[in-house]
């Protein structure tokens, strides 16, 4: 019997656990802070005012045989194999899955931590809500696809919150033209102010401070601009990028160590061309599967397949009636074709749908 440890039950550490445990001569042991399996792709409606169903971990490896325990992880111990526990408990594995993901980089700008909100976690999320309700005026300070759709939730469920997105690329640089167009008229219909190619300096109690010293007031501080991911692996003499993110060879292995996989936001996985995947769901399933897969192809005394991935889509809620779908290359970069409207809006809810149902459908191949 093969013992698997997977640490963190977000997308794709749920879906490797819940994978693995359906194999024969397999013992899976998922390790979570919590019993609640967040949908981090909703936490922007969470933060909008917008109430939605918990998902019990428990209820999603109903039928598996996997084990949850509900601890901190502290320690990893990858010569004795062996992970430590907030609780005292060790934990032995035989092969080790590190999916424990990324949270919001609230260090990275002066003030951010004490007076910024993220939209990285659920306590973030709810944190945020209770702080928009009574707010006049919320600054976004993020462009990417997070700080899109937060800011256009918020500005849609709270009609009467001014909200203002300040970026220091263009709006929607990375998308293409039809995108960026849609995404403005969007904007403009719901009353975003938009600073664009301007840095956050500082974070105060009432607004933020650009580079060259302009205050610009708000009630509010939405940090959504950059990532980073926790340091276990770094501490634990893993193998890491700059940013602590574990390296991996093409079958999601360490590499420095080959009983320890890795897959989600904290791992470096790269295509066959070099391209480093970006932090994403659309990344972490597939991933999760295929790191799965070679874990028991070795284990069968196979050769496993190398990593194999290619983008659709781009999937970018603006709101509960609109959406953008960005059509993109293998690479990711943009196609110019894009759905916009109602129907995008409904696209992108199955996307999101389609996601957990992968959780209780492990096997179901994924590509968004």
């Amino acid at each position: 019997m093969t013992h698997i440890v997977v640490l963190g039950a977000g997308y794709s550490g749920q879906l490797a656990a819940n994978l693995a445990a359906r194999q024969d001569g397999v013992s899976v042991t998922l390790v979570n802070e919590r019993y609640r399996f967040v949908e981090r792709v909703r936490l922007h409606q969470v933060a909008a005012g917008q109430d939605l169903r918990e998902r019990d971990l428990g209820e999603l490896l109903a039928g598996t045989g996997a084990r949850l325990v509900v601890d901190r992880v502290t320690r990893i111990d990858p010569d004795a194999k062996r992970v430590e526990l907030a609780s005292g408990e060790p934990l032995a594995y035989d092969v080790l899955i590190y999916a424990l993901g990324s949270r919001a980089d609230l260090d990275s700008v002066p003030g951010a931590a004490e007076h910024a909100h993220g939209v990285a976690s659920a306590e973030q999320a709810v944190a945020l809500r209770e702080r928009a309700s009574s707010a006049g005026t919320a600054t976004v300070v993020g462009g990417g696809l997070t700080g899109i759709e937060a800011a256009t939730e918020l500005a849609e469920s709270l009609p009467s919150l001014k909200v203002r997105l300040v970026t220091g690329d263009g709006l929607g640089e990375r998308l293409s033209e039809r995108g960026r167009r849609h995404l403005r008229r969007v904007f403009d219909r719901l009353g975003i102010d938009v600073r664009e190619r301007v840095l956050v300096e500082r974070v105060r109690a009432d607004g933020v401070v650009l580079a060259g010293g302009e205050h610009v007031p708000s009630d509010l501080v939405v940090w959504t601009t950059g990532f980073t991911v926790p340091s276990l692996a770094t501490e634990a003499g893993l193998a890491v990028d700059a940013r602590g993110r574990m390296l991996v060879d093409e079958t999601l292995r360490s590499t420095s160590h080959q009983d320890v996989y890795a897959v989600g936001d904290a791992a470096s996985v790269h295509r066959a061309d070099g391209q480093e995947l970006r932090m994403a769901w659309a990344t972490g399933l597939p991933v999760a599967q295929q790191a799965v897969r070679a874990i028991l192809a070795r284990r069968a005394g196979r050769n496993p397949r190398p990593v194999r991935f290619r983008y659709l889509n781009q999937c970018i809620s603006l709101g509960r009636r609109d959406a953008l779908i960005q059509f993109v290359h293998g690479d990711d970069s943009p196609r110019e074709a894009v759905l916009t409207g109602r129907i995008a809006a409904l696209y992108k809810e199955m996307i999101v749908r389609t996601a957990l149902t992968v959780q209780r459908h492990p096997a179901v191949p994924t590509s968004f």
